[in-house]
């Protein structure tokens, strides 16, 4: 992939140039990147869901980019995001599975806040940051990472529960009233961000990472409420779900919880942009909308009965398609056309290498991506493809490693040993993506000299 940076990087600036997008301080784009947690690849009206609707969330779509083909960091959330923030794929980054040690991101990279604050924007983080204490007074600290502004959870651990006793502003604990559904507090420190960055005109990098819709599956007490009319034949009680040292009030039916989660983010982007209208800089902004993995079955959620990974196989900590591929919408007023949609393979550590085009900011060395600037200007004939994408996720149970080539997604997985388990690997699995998108049937055995180049990718990355 290094060798097409140099060939990407001129052309993208071609087209940034043509397109007129070698702009003033003043006329840089604004980028707001919204990271759900836990929502699949269904979960969407505009990607199938039927049940609910996120007539918000669409209209990023209606009037934007869908992107089919778009993959998460990992199949869990600190890898996924660490992906995100350095432009690394699992190969290189620094944790491939959750840890509760959450250590921070190395010092010598460039990190994506920093990229942005050396086009010379405003940054701020809102919400779970996944990748370390953010009071620490080192690099696990988002403020240290190249942020102006953070406001979230203290940990990754205690981003399990949506009623809080504390929560963290800008390095600091502050007190939260017993009661509060700690989102919303969360989405305010957020829409004040962007009211007083779009009225002063300086441009800036809005960061949210939601917790919605991972577990606990609480949800604002009226629209819960509605939920449950809606779907009264799950009115079970969820007790005290993991969020040590915080506390965790029980769910009366979480499967309305996460209906009732889903649509209030859905009227929170509705928000989003009629602000940014009102203050004339919605022509001027980008916003992404995606998931930082597949969807979960904690605290009581049901994905089967939301069909939250579609036509998918799998959900959270697989490396099947339902684990990382995720929705992705891409709305830019002006730049992306209404309504387009695009099948080109892309992945959370395309977004750094994207943002250096969209800043005209040097790719940093570390980064393992390919911009998709062209694409989101439709300016596909000059669109670099990388030449594989591979993840590689841990936990308890295995090692697993995923690697897709074109339309072909190969699969091995390594058992260690446990109750459950021999230690062993697994068969090599090979499926066709372009007719079997639900990894239904292994063509391994047809398609021997593909698995071994595949094989041979995973070998040599994992030296």
């Amino acid at each position: 992939m290094k060798k097409n940076k140099t060939v990407l990087r001129i052309v993208s600036l071609v087209a940034f140039l043509t397109l007129g997008l070698n702009v003033t301080a003043q006329e840089k784009p604004n980028v707001i990147y919204i990271l759900a947690d836990d929502l699949g690849y269904g979960d969407l009206s505009c990607y199938g869901q039927k049940i609910l609707s996120t007539p918000n969330i669409d209209r990023l779509a209606k009037k934007g980019m869908k992107f089919t083909d778009h993959y998460s960091g990992n199949a869990v959330c600190s890898p996924s995001r660490a992906v995100l923030m350095t432009g690394q794929n699992p190969a290189h980054v620094y944790i491939t599975g959750n840890s509760k040690a959450e250590p921070g991101m190395d010092s010598e990279m460039t990190v994506l806040p920093e990229l942005f604050k050396s086009a010379g924007y405003v940054t701020g983080a809102f919400g779970k940051w996944g990748l370390g204490d953010t009071t620490a007074k080192d690099n696990r600290n988002p403020l240290h990472q190249g942020f102006d502004e953070f406001y979230g959870w203290k940990t990754q651990v205690t981003a399990h529960t949506y009623y809080p006793t504390k929560m963290v502003h800008n390095g600091q604990e502050v007190p939260i009233k017993k009661g509060t559904y700690v989102h919303d507090v969360i989405m305010e420190h957020a829409f004040d961000f962007i009211k007083e960055n779009s009225k002063n005109k300086q441009p800036f990098f809005c960061y949210i990472p939601t917790a919605i819709p991972h577990a606990a599956m609480h949800a604002p007490k009226k629209l819960h409420k509605k939920w449950r009319k809606k779907l009264p034949q799950f009115d079970t009680i969820i007790g005290t779900y993991y969020a040590d040292p915080e506390p965790t009030p029980d769910v009366i039916n979480p499967i309305a919880g996460f209906g009732a989660m889903v649509e209030h983010l859905d009227n929170q982007v509705g928000q989003i942009l009629k602000m940014l209208k009102k203050y004339k800089v919605d022509k001027n902004t980008l916003i992404i909308f995606t998931s930082d993995n597949g969807a979960h079955h904690e605290g009581g959620h049901n994905p089967e009965f939301w069909n939250s990974n579609g036509p998918l196989r799998g959900g959270k900590r697989d490396v099947y398609e339902g684990g990382i591929r995720a929705p992705m919408l891409a709305h830019w007023p002006t730049k992306i056309k209404a309504k387009s949609t695009t099948n080109l393979p892309s992945a959370f550590w395309d977004v750094m290498a994207t943002m250096a085009d969209i800043t005209n900011q040097p790719i940093p060395n570390q980064c393992n991506g390919i911009s998709f600037l062209p694409t989101l200007l439709g300016n596909t004939e000059n669109q670099q493809k990388s030449d594989y994408l591979y993840w590689k996720f841990t936990d308890w149970q295995a090692t697993k490693h995923a690697v897709r080539i074109g339309k072909y997604k190969g699969i091995s997985i390594h058992y260690n040993k446990s109750k459950k388990h021999k230690e062993h690997t697994a068969a090599f699995e090979l499926y066709d993506l372009s007719n079997d998108i639900g990894e239904d049937k292994n063509i391994a055995v047809q398609h021997p000299a593909m698995v071994k180049k595949m094989k041979k990718i995973i070998n040599d990355l994992n030296r």
